[in-house]
């Protein structure tokens, strides 16, 4: 009697969906031994095959349950997975890369999360390289022969044609195909034209990119989605718009297309949006440090570039400052009302830019008429024209320009060689726990930037109090009990507080946490919690063209993306401008391309605009644009290494050092 015969390594390495059922035990220690010996940063997760024929050298791999890397695949860099993703023979995946739950990758596609630049000015194979990576989203189906090039998004549930090359970023549900590739229809669409969405824990939801393996002998069809679309080819059922895409995209002669081991209704339960795919990495995500470099040059960003920007500022602040000054106070901007904030704003401009006060007063007068806003009772200070605003019962105040005042008086006061005359009694009042009512009470999950912005102005009036009070304390417990509450309600995630939202994304959580972070953690000079998951978010947020398309970025946005960025690094003791730290690649790229822009913003005389739209001042150059942007080119370049060709530093609110070290109460003084 003839008895079946053991599948060996090379039939494994070609038809790996059979390892999990299959092989022996000691082609199990041998499959363990390959995956131990793969070098870099490697996580491999649970059921998993990598082919003994497959090159496989990533400087960072995150290889999700239940997922393959056929024989003679190419992988290198960063390749991130969710769960059940399959790389057939002779895949290339190589620079940034991650895949949601559920990718189907046909044999021979390439997937380049890396470019060249080509300047005409030296040989290509002296170009720097760039990566902007490739994310593809769950339950998608990339044929045979396809090619996806950097920059790309690939939307949930797509399915690609055999041969197409991926250019441009797909929508969710697109059926593509071509060179270059274009999305032909939706596929939730019926043929009559309809749209019929399925739940994604919908077990009867399976498509053609759910398919697997042939079965075996035995194997119910309801179990195996290779035999269903089989039986559905055979009824005269089969997508005809997906054969019309590329006949036989990544099908095998047996009829199924690139292999997975889940059949449709364990694949429907596994993909549902948002479950291991948030937990493997955000949507842009570069999960591991660079290796592909970009020089000033590729982006036009040329050695004295910032220096001759800063001696122009330098060489136009006093014109800009004069066109500010209404003969009595300052202004943000001509043709508006006189603000507290524009004070302070011109005293941190001054400072940057021409280490003095500016002269329309003397040192003297100016801290006279700061100083002199500061109510005594309260601490607080109020809008000119104002009314002093009401506290609440915990004696501190939720909202308005008194809030930012608390950073911006104080500071600009701390420049000029003082500081707030009177503690801030609502900060030194506030037991710790009136602190956590409040804390828990904020809008975390609808406005974390609000909520972020008035923790800033708490653990800012903390500090000043602290000065008051010699450092040995202030309030009762407060500044200890805030820093208690921020580490244990962190989302270990994202590294943040607060959520995303369908409207705008991350914009309200990472605003909020470069608000709350430069209050509290940056300012006292305590490691932020989570850095690297910092990173991925706020990455992440970057490349939401609704806040970073073109001619949307403000400096509010590109401070709070800068910023974190900026703190994370040096808290993961990256090297300045340097190369191979946590996604220091995709770092470099986004502060090369930000600084390039900033730098062609200013206008002769005026400054810098806040930016384009109603949000904030808006794009007419003033103060507060040109405080801000000069920070965040300081925290560019500096990203970039390059900081001191600035031959400024930001020393007021922005500052890069703490203003202290620690909290008496936390042992960290």
């Amino acid at each position: 009697m003839d008895h079946p015969r053991q599948p060996s390594p090379r039939h494994f390495d070609h038809c790996p969906w059979l390892f999990a059922d299959e092989a022996t035990e000691e082609q199990r220690a041998a499959q363990r031994e390959v995956q131990e010996a793969i070098g870099g940063d490697t996580g491999i997760g649970e059921r998993c095959y990598v082919a003994e024929s497959a090159a496989v050298f990533p400087d960072r791999l995150r290889l999700g349950d239940d997922s393959y890397i056929a024989a003679h695949a190419y992988v290198t860099d960063e390749l991130t997975t969710g769960s059940d993703c399959t790389l057939n023979p002779f895949t290339t995946v190589r620079g940034n890369v991650v895949l949601g739950d559920g990718v189907r990758i046909g044999a021979h596609t390439s997937l380049l999360g890396f470019n060249h630049s080509m300047a005409p000015d030296r040989p290509v194979f002296r170009q720097p390289l760039t990566s902007r990576g490739i994310l593809v989203g769950d339950d998608v189906w990339i044929g045979s022969h396809v090619i996806v090039v950097d920059g790309v998004t690939i939307g949930d549930h797509c399915v690609i044609g055999a041969g197409a090359v991926v250019t441009r970023d797909l929508p969710a549900w697109s059926v593509a195909a071509g060179n270059p590739a274009r999305v032909l229809r939706d596929r939730r669409e019926t043929a009559t034209g309809h749209t019929e969405p399925r739940p994604a824990d919908d077990p009867t939801a399976a498509t053609d990119s759910e398919t697997g393996p042939p079965p075996g002998p035995g194997t119910p069809a309801e179990n195996d989605p290779a035999r269903a679309l089989r039986d559905r080819r055979k009824e005269g059922v089969v997508d005809a718009a997906v054969e019309a895409v590329a006949p036989g995209a990544a099908v095998r002669p047996d009829g199924g297309p690139t292999a997975t081991t889940r059949p449709a209704a364990k694949d429907a339960e596994a993909s549902t949006v948002g479950s291991a795919w948030a937990a493997v990495g955000p949507a842009g995500a570069r999960p591991g440090g660079g290796r592909t470099p970009v020089s000033g040059a590729g982006l036009g960003l040329g050695g004295g570039d910032l220096a001759a920007f800063a001696d122009t500022a330098r060489a136009q602040a006093g014109e800009l400052l004069d066109r500010c000054w209404d003969g009595g106070r300052y202004v943000d901007r001509p043709g508006v009302a006189p603000t507290v904030r524009a004070h302070c704003d011109a005293v941190e401009i001054a400072d940057v830019l021409l280490g003095a006060v500016p002269e329309h007063l003397s040192a003297e007068e100016h801290i006279e008429r700061l100083s002199g806003l500061q109510d005594p009772k309260s601490g607080l200070v109020p809008e000119f024209g104002e009314p002093l605003p009401v506290t609440d019962a915990d004696g501190f105040i939720g909202e308005g320009a008194a809030l930012y005042h608390v950073l911006c008086v104080g500071y600009a006061l701390d420049l000029l060689g003082t500081g707030l005359p009177h503690p801030v009694c609502g900060a030194e009042d506030m037991t710790a726990h009136q602190l956590l009512v409040r804390l828990d009470a904020l809008p975390w999950r609808t406005g974390a930037w609000g909520a972020g912005a008035w923790v800033d102005s708490l653990a800012t009036a903390a500090h000043w109090n602290l000065r008051h009070s010699d450092g040995g304390g202030a309030g009762n417990g407060t500044p200890e009990s805030l820093f208690g509450w921020l580490l244990t309600r962190v989302d270990p995630w994202t590294g943040m507080w607060g959520s995303p939202s369908a409207e705008e994304g991350r914009l309200q959580m990472v605003n909020g946490y470069y608000r709350l972070t430069r209050g509290s953690f940056a300012q006292f000079g305590l490691p932020v919690p989570y850095p690297e998951r910092v990173v991925d978010t706020v990455l992440d947020h970057a490349r939401d063209t609704r806040h970073f398309g073109p001619g949307r970025e403000n400096a509010c946005n590109v401070l709070d993306v800068a910023h974190p960025l900026w703190l994370c690094t040096r808290q993961l003791g990256q090297a300045t401008g340097g190369y191979g730290g946590y996604r220091s690649g995709e770092i470099r790229d986004w502060a090369e391309a930000q600084l390039s822009t900033v730098l062609r913003r200013w206008q002769g005389g005026r400054g810098l605009g806040f930016g384009p739209g109603a949000a904030g001042p808006g794009p007419e150059p003033g103060l507060q644009g040109t405080e801000m942007w000069l920070a965040i080119t300081w925290y560019l370049a500096d990203l970039l290494g390059r900081s001191d060709e600035l031959g400024y530093r930001p020393r007021g609110i922005h500052r890069p050092e703490p203003a202290r070290q620690g909290i008496g109460g936390l042992g960290l003084s």
